[in-house]
């Protein structure tokens, strides 16, 4: 099969326009979030009037109990999940203040965190938000996601392994795995783990969106259309698959420069 890139592929005319939505981030580069949503818990930004109501009841009831942890809880991933990121950090930030030995808090202050480009600190109170004694694989596979938005790629895939021994071929960890391998180029090993999580999950959106990923960035464009035409229009695709080279190419230049 030729290895002509994907991006020659017939979603090609989309790139200009789904770079500049890329680009309407502000200040924030494009990072593994923005390209896989690799954290997890977290959705597109609700739009709708039925997200807008749920965002003002919870406010509402937010202010009436503002030491209530179920609630500041709630109504911290409502605003995380409707792209109120600093909000949500401002939130969570507050109810760990009341209660600083709520794991689940603190797991979602430091999801929080990672959403709104906080990564080390992420990383650190998400440490604190479980024990070695009593982890919890979520969270290691969240961390993990964390050290690869660091560059931290050796050190995420030992918290995914961890996660692993606990979930041995949970399809959501073995996924962020495989993304980690992206990121550092390893193709190869990306694609053999990214195949097993489809394997697992053949139903699950965002692990045929990465496989894909990886099938594009090898040159396999075929398979990864049809993968990705299951779930997302071809503008989306592509710039997904945009995005990830551009953090490749940044991270290579990064290594020349050392």
């Amino acid at each position: 099969m030729s290895k002509r890139s994907f991006l020659a592929s017939s979603p090609a005319r989309f790139l200009l326009p789904a770079l500049a939505v890329l680009a309407l981030g502000g200040c924030q580069t494009t990072s593994l979030e923005d390209v896989t949503g690799a954290l997890g818990g977290k959705s597109e930004p609700a739009a709708t009037a039925d997200g807008g109501r749920e965002i003002d009841g919870l406010r509402e009831r937010y202010r009436a109990k503002p030491n209530d942890p179920k609630i500041a809880l709630d109504y911290g991933k409502a605003l995380r999940e409707s792209g109120q990121r600093a909000q949500a950090v401002a939130v969570m930030e507050q109810a760990v203040l009341g209660h600083p030995s709520n794991k689940a808090l603190l797991a979602g202050y430091g999801r929080a965190l990672a959403d709104n480009g906080n990564f080390q600190q992420a990383f650190d109170v998400l440490s604190r938000a479980h024990t070695p004694e009593d982890p919890d694989w979520r969270i290691l596979s969240a961390q993990g996601a964390v050290l690869d938005q660091l560059g931290r790629n050796e050190e995420a895939q030992q918290y995914y392994a961890a996660a692993l021994k606990i979930v041995p071929d949970e399809p959501s960890v073995l996924s962020n795995l495989g993304l980690s391998y992206v990121l550092q180029n390893n193709l190869p090993k990306a694609e053999q783990v990214l195949g097993r999580a489809y394997q697992r999950n053949q139903n699950n959106a965002r692990i045929r969106a990465n496989l894909a990923l990886v099938l594009g960035l090898e040159g396999r464009e075929s398979e990864a259309e049809i993968l990705v035409k299951a779930d997302l229009p071809p503008d989306q695709a592509a710039a997904k698959i945009t995005a990830l080279r551009q953090l490749l190419a940044k991270k290579q230049q990064q290594r020349a420069d050392k």
